[in-house]
């Protein structure tokens, strides 16, 4: 082991002053080899970000006092109430010391003074309740505005004279929709293994992925694509940022602390963050926090804290009693102006950007189980379970917002179970309904169909030929009017398309069956963007197993197999399919590229691979008419790019065999520098031979080839003639 001494570097020095003699243990171990880059934080906020630099603390120093303002003022009576208020508010988030809550009074007037500081354990814990409770809104008039105390200090050492700004230079922002503007149109995607993110091209006529951008440390969880593909997001212990342009600058930045995961608006205007803190008390709940900022200017809209069993209410609940992602629903109006969350007997809806109960008051709706917002309108599907006992139906209905006027309801008897699957274009909405049989003692499904754009909104009912099948999944055709299920009690499903509407003449209550293929080994649905094609997926037990579907003729493309894959996703043109294989499994890491028919494109390993995510495209700016006019003309665009794509064929291969030439060419040359060495090396050789051998006669001898034959075998047969 290297002693202090040893070490060559000042900088290694400085770093391992004060440690035990030895350190650093690892003999190859450099200073400079973990040493960020100068002028770069990786994306990451540190401590200089911050606007006071955190110091350490004594236990009672004033790093984990926090002061709060805009209180009401209240007389004596009042003030115990007040204190217990605020005090259960801030409990959820960390322990106050004893003694650690004051409320100042005015002598005079008796009158609080309209601020209290409250002590808590650790800076931490009063760094968290700064972040969540700041601008919390107590009531109407009264939202907290909360300062770490150590930050007066900053205030008191404002000059007193006003000094005019730095004025900087306008730096334009880049084209957040550059890639977009690909002459070949291909798409992006980003892959994550190990500790690398990369972002790359799908180059489906080289069969390769080519990078874009690669960067080490990016994020410290996962990274997201928003829903127009404008940004990139990664999450960070303290935040999350947003990322964009071809150079993938940073564009904003979102604090919270210890967030988890995160949402956008459907047009990418808000963002929803989430984050959840242990209790220091076993026998209380987490306390979750939800931030609503906006994502243009950074500005934090609306903060909603609480413990968990306040939003973990219905199928918002998961199956271990946290929460069920997203909690907070957006809707799917082209103005991002509602997000709403299930309450008890409640849906609260908030209106965008103030982030207030619209009308001031929630949707009261007794029972209410779930919903679901329309992707395309600002139209809730809900479901109530059944009161009273059973007296009271089950309900499921279509409300309009802001106006909340009902649109639509059925009433349902016997529910066990209710999921709602809106159709991505927001035509149809259908709601699998699990009922009891008489005895009780199982259940069947069926589908309640809503035409949400047809006149009066009609409904059909369908219900599965065999009632003891088990719906194991149901995907709508994304353009179009079908939808698929997976359907059986056995590990061998049947595949089933319906349409809602067709051209058959057999129809049967509205619903037209297309077809029915039994056994396969599926547990996966995956329609093509553009509708028609589809992957059907046997993840998990199943081993990967992948059938390719044509949906319009009804019958299997082709059959494939990606071993151990965990993820399907199509790529937003509906042409390309990618199949990945996570860490979670120690072999096969890595992503396979499929043509939408299931011939594969090509394969990429990566060690420790973690997440693959398709670029998302903004919605096409083409009507209706235009789109079917290209496809008409459809022949004559073809015929230009299949000569495109015979160009890069060929200019692929001449970039492969110019690689050639260029590995030729290095290995001659190093082969020319490398000759006197071979004959100097060679002469030495034979001068040290020379000593011990007679070496006058080895250049004498001559090369003869000799031919022989050997007999291995001899045997006679005799062949009569009949």
């Amino acid at each position: 082991m290297p002693e202090f001494s040893d070490l060559s570097n000042e900088e290694e020095k400085q770093f391992a002053q004060g440690q035990p003699r030895g350190f650093p243990f690892d003999p190859e171990f450099r200073m400079e080899d973990v040493m960020l880059p100068e002028g770069d934080d990786m994306g990451i906020a540190s401590e200089d970000d911050e606007v006071a630099e955190e110091e350490n603390q004594t236990e009672t120093g004033f790093g984990s006092v926090i002061a709060v303002d805009n209180l009401p003022q209240v007389p004596p009576e009042k003030q115990e109430k007040l204190a217990a208020v605020i005090k259960r508010l801030y409990t959820h988030i960390g322990t106050i010391r004893e003694g650690g809550f004051w409320m100042p009074s005015d002598e005079e007037t008796k009158l609080t003074k309209g601020f209290a500081f409250i002590e808590f354990l650790t800076p931490e814990e009063a760094q968290a309740a700064k972040q969540h409770t700041q601008g919390y809104n107590l009531d109407k008039r009264h939202a907290f505005k909360v300062t770490m105390f150590d930050e007066f200090d900053k205030y008191l050492k404002t000059p007193d004279g006003y000094e005019e700004p730095e004025s900087k230079d306008y730096t334009p922002t880049e084209n957040l929709q550059e890639w977009l503007m690909d002459r070949r149109g291909r798409d992006q995607f980003v892959i994550r293994y190990g500790d690398e993110t990369e972002v790359c091209w799908n180059d489906h006529q080289k069969q390769q992925a080519e990078q874009v951008y690669k960067r080490s440390f990016w994020t410290e969880s996962f990274v997201q694509w928003s829903p127009k593909g404008s940004y990139l997001t990664t999450v960070h212990t303290r935040g999350v940022a947003v990322w964009g342009g071809p150079s993938f600058g940073r564009i904003q930045r979102f604090s919270h602390n210890q967030v988890r995961l995160v949402d956008f608006s459907p047009n990418e205007k808000y963002l929803i963050t989430y984050s959840s803190q242990d209790p220091s008390n076993p026998r209380e709940k987490a306390t979750v926090v939800f931030n609503v900022f906006d994502i243009r200017t950074g500005r934090k809209l609306r903060n909603f804290t609480g413990s968990v069993d306040e939003f973990a209410v219905g199928a918002a609940a998961g199956t271990t009693g946290m929460l069920k992602w997203p909690v907070f629903k957006w809707a799917g109006g082209p103005q991002d102006k509602f997000i709403a969350r299930l309450g008890r007997n409640a849906i609260s809806v908030y209106e965008a950007p103030e982030m207030v109960l619209l009308d001031k008051r929630s949707l009261k709706l007794e029972g209410v189980q779930d919903f679901e917002w329309s992707p395309k309108d600002d139209i809730l599907c809900a479901y109530q379970s059944e009161q009273a006992g059973g007296n009271l139906p089950a309900r499921i209905s279509l409300i309009k917002l802001p106006e909340r006027t009902e649109l639509r309801q059925k009433n349902l008897f016997s529910v066990s179970e209710v999921r709602i699957y809106w159709h991505p274009q927001g035509d149809y909405v259908a709601v699998q309904v699990d009922r009891y049989t008489k005895t009780r003692k199982s259940t069947y499904t069926s589908f309640e169909l809503f035409s949400v754009k047809d006149k009066d909104i009609p409904m059909e009912v369908l219900e599965l030929p065999n009632k003891t099948d088990k719906v194991i999944d149901f995907a709508w055709e994304p353009r179009g009017s079908r939808f698929a299920l997976l359907h059986g009690d056995g590990p061998r499903p049947s595949f089933s398309i319906y349409a809602m509407k067709s051209d058959l003449k057999t129809t049967v209550k509205g619903v037209d069956l297309v077809g029915t293929q039994p056994n396969k080994q599926a547990n996966q649905i995956h329609w093509s963007p553009q509708g028609k094609y589809l992957v059907l997926g046997g993840l998990k037990g199943m081993n990967g197993q992948l059938e390719f579907f044509n949906a319009d003729d009804f019958e299997a493309m082709s059959a494939a197999e990606h071993f151990m894959c965990t993820d399907i996703e199509w790529d937003p043109t509906g042409r390309f399919v990618a199949t990945s294989v996570g860490h979670v499994h120690q072999m096969e890491n890595g992503f396979n590229l499929w043509l939408f028919n299931g011939q594969e494109l090509y394969q990429s390993k990566r060690e420790r691979f973690l997440q693959f995510s398709w670029r998302h495209r903004p919605d096409s700016l083409l009507t209706p008419e235009q789109e079917a006019q290209i496809q008409k003309d459809f022949k004559r665009y073809s015929k230009k790019y299949q000569e495109e794509d015979e160009l890069i064929h060929t200019q692929a291969d001449a970039d492969v065999l110019e690689g050639r030439k260029r590995l030729q060419a290095k290995w001659d040359e190093w082969r020319e520098s490398r000759k006197d060495y071979a004959k100097e090396l060679a002469e030495g050789q034979r001068k040290i031979l020379e000593q011990f051998y007679d070496l006058s006669q080895v250049d004498d001898y001559s090369i003869e080839e000799v031919e022989t034959e050997t007999q291995l075998s001899q045997h006679e047969e005799v062949i009569k003639n009949t």
